[in-house]
């Protein structure tokens, strides 16, 4: 089918190997939920969603077209949607209502780039979208004003809905809050997948809507950069085992959203795109060990607040070293899968500073050298967080103790979580092999006339004294934060003499609640019913008016009949019923009123009413939302 609202897939390296490894995040997450939903409520609600929301994240990664993958993501949204409100607490409930508000925001303004591109291309396909893209550039005028500038709006709409189920700053708001809520199962789902559906779609617009433009790639390398500090300092902040975990996600996203940006400056050329794509793997993997490793520890203490879980892992040395594998992955530990993928990215940016200083661009240089800085520093702050969570559980003496027991998993949980964190390990120390496959479908679908002159990962030293360099600093970097901030400024002594973890974050920093919801709630609504209400006044007025005056009934017309024809001729006939029985019942107290004068009266003001309604904003705005809703109906039927 070839129509506009065809539903199309198509199949390639790249998309096989996505769907695959969803498919096995599914299967982990699925063993581990046999033990974590073990006495729960409502489990065939899960499983029924958890399904129809895998057939939604396989659509995403097989559509051939942008519709299709619209529908298909939107339909993600929904079917995810009930896993953060599964456990059905004010606290999911409220979670809930960001997450779908995040999303259909985001999904409206997906629409209306797709609006924007079928208007300018013509086509939706994605495999022709990079010339679509080349050939409307190179258009002149028309309809489209600034060629650029339209696209530039379109990507912006596209991207906007993409960065929201990504997490990215500023629409990361529902991560830290969803993730706490959601059973672990599911959270491993949302950071390790569906936040990469997100991610895929950036690749997308970065990739075959403004490949090489320096400009566009410079504004998403700077949100990455925002995304990566603002998620990293959030997490060294929580206490929450998941929160910290969530607000990971945001700050790993963010390093992957730097590399985006690196690939659309440069074409996808060089190591960006390597980097890009192995961080996406690498996080999937990494958070989907990390929160069943979470899900463990809450099966049995109930409980995700570090002071109350302290020590629970100290008899558990096998959950421990998933849990470690975990940690010093995602802190890009040599050895380990994080270390390939961000040597990659801190490599991007230094071969893009070279570049900047053969070319003699000293305005962009020192955004791209701060970069280098701020990399390393975000690096050094992802080891701070996590070793504060792996020592709060597995090292320290606490409350935790008292909930230790002689078997953390089941075999199936074992399975899931160990098999899962020995992955971490057989990735890092063979990156030439399985990562050399990936990069190779990443690079032939998102860089198809690259012409194989992608990274060769045969010729790069992983453990060369520069490459060493940069990770042994972040490790430096993330000491150093852990000993002086975790151990000084974000613990704090009780009367009891023990030592608790604490979160000095100010509430009113919360952007949903500072921002977002009074935006959303309060200030918009006050400002639309206030126009509103001031557009309806001026219309009735003006209706009003003309009425009385240019409209108004003619005097020459009351002369030969009061009213219309119709109400003339009832008023007659009424009038001659009144006579009658004026002169027979009524003899002594005759009705003396005229009743085609009062028909024609009652029919003037009806007129009149009836043209003040259809006159107003507000019959307007009503006939408006009952077209669109017969528009959804068609499109859905």
């Amino acid at each position: 089918m070839n129509g506009i609202m065809a539903v199309r897939f198509a199949a390639d390296g790249f998309r096989i190997f996505y769907a695959l490894l969803a498919a096995f995040l599914w299967l982990m997450t699925g063993l581990f939920s046999i033990q974590y939903f073990k006495g729960h409520s409502h489990k065939g609600r899960y499983v029924c969603f958890t399904v129809l929301t895998f057939f939604a994240v396989e659509g995403v990664f097989f559509a051939a077209d942008l519709l299709t993958l619209f529908l298909f993501f939107e339909l993600m949204s929904f079917t995810s949607y009930v896993w953060v409100v599964q456990e059905e607490t004010p606290a999911a409930v409220r979670a809930s209502k960001t997450y779908l508000a995040v999303a259909v925001i985001g999904g409206l303004s997906m629409l209306m780039g797709l609006f924007l591109l079928q208007h300018a291309f013509g086509s939706l396909e994605i495999s022709g979208l990079r010339s679509y893209a080349e050939q409307f550039l190179d258009g002149e005028g028309g309809n489209f004003g600034n060629r650029r500038n339209y696209l530039y709006t379109a990507a912006a709409l596209l991207t906007v809905g993409f960065a929201g189920k990504a997490g990215v700053f500023p629409l990361h708001i529902w991560l830290p809050k969803a993730h706490p809520a959601a059973p672990a199962p599911a959270s491993a789902l949302l950071s390790g997948m569906l936040t990469k559906c997100g991610v895929f779609g950036m690749l997308l617009v970065n990739c075959y809507l403004l490949s090489g433009d320096a400009a566009w790639g410079r504004v998403i390398f700077v949100l990455g950069l925002v995304t990566m500090l603002i998620g990293a300092v959030s997490a060294l902040f929580s206490v929450d085992i998941k929160r910290i975990l969530a607000c990971s996600s945001v700050s790993q996203i963010g390093f992957i959203t730097l590399g985006a940006g690196m690939v659309s400056m440069t074409g996808g050329e060089g190591p960006a795109l390597y980097g890009t794509v192995y961080h996406m793997v690498n996080h999937s993997l990494l958070k989907l060990v990390l929160f069943m490793a979470a899900g463990v520890v809450y099966i049995h203490t109930h409980s995700l607040d570090l002071n109350q879980v302290r020590g629970f892992g100290r008899k558990h040395p096998v959950l421990g070293a998933a849990v470690l594998s975990g940690v010093l992955g995602l802190a890009g530990i040599p050895g380990l899968n994080g270390y390939i993928s961000k040597t990659l990215l801190h490599e991007s940016i230094v071969e893009q500073i070279a570049h900047l200083e053969a070319a003699g661009a000293a305005s962009e240089l020192s955004l791209f050298r701060m970069a280098e800085v701020l990399f390393l520093i975000a690096g050094g702050l992802t080891l701070a967080y996590m070793l504060k969570l792996f020592i709060a559980i597995f090292i320290e003496h606490g409350e935790g103790e008292q909930h230790t027991v002689a078997r953390s998993m089941t075999p199936l949980s074992g399975i899931a979580v160990c098999g899962s964190a020995v992955l971490l390990l057989v990735l890092g120390l063979t990156p030439d092999r399985l990562f050399a496959e990936i990069g190779g479908v990443a690079e032939a679908f998102f860089n198809p006339y690259s012409g194989g002159r992608g990274v060769k990962l045969s010729g790069i030293a992983w453990l060369s004294a520069e490459n060493l360099k940069g990770a042994a600093i972040s490790a430096a970097i993330g000491i150093l934060v852990y000993v002086v901030v975790v151990r000084f400024l974000l613990m704090k002594k009780e009367e009891d003499g023990r030592r608790i973890y604490v979160n000095r974050i100010p509430s009113w920093l919360d952007l949903e609640d500072a921002v977002y919801r009074p935006v959303l709630l309060y200030f918009l609504p006050f400002v639309c019913a206030f126009f509103c209400r001031l557009f309806d006044r001026l219309v009735d007025g003006a209706a009003a008016l003309l009425n009385h005056t240019v409209l108004a009934p003619r005097k020459k017309r009351l002369s030969v009949w009061v009213g219309t024809r119709f109400t003339h001729m009832l008023g007659t006939a009424m009038d001659m019923l009144v006579l009658l029985l004026n002169k027979t019942l009524f003899h002594k107290h005759p009705i003396k009123k005229s009743f085609v004068s009062v028909f024609a009266v009652s029919e003037l003001e009806a007129r009149q009413t009836f043209s003040l309604i259809t006159g107003s904003v507000s019959f307007g705005l009503l006939l408006a939302a009952t077209g669109l809703a017969i528009t959804l109906l068609y499109l859905l039927f």
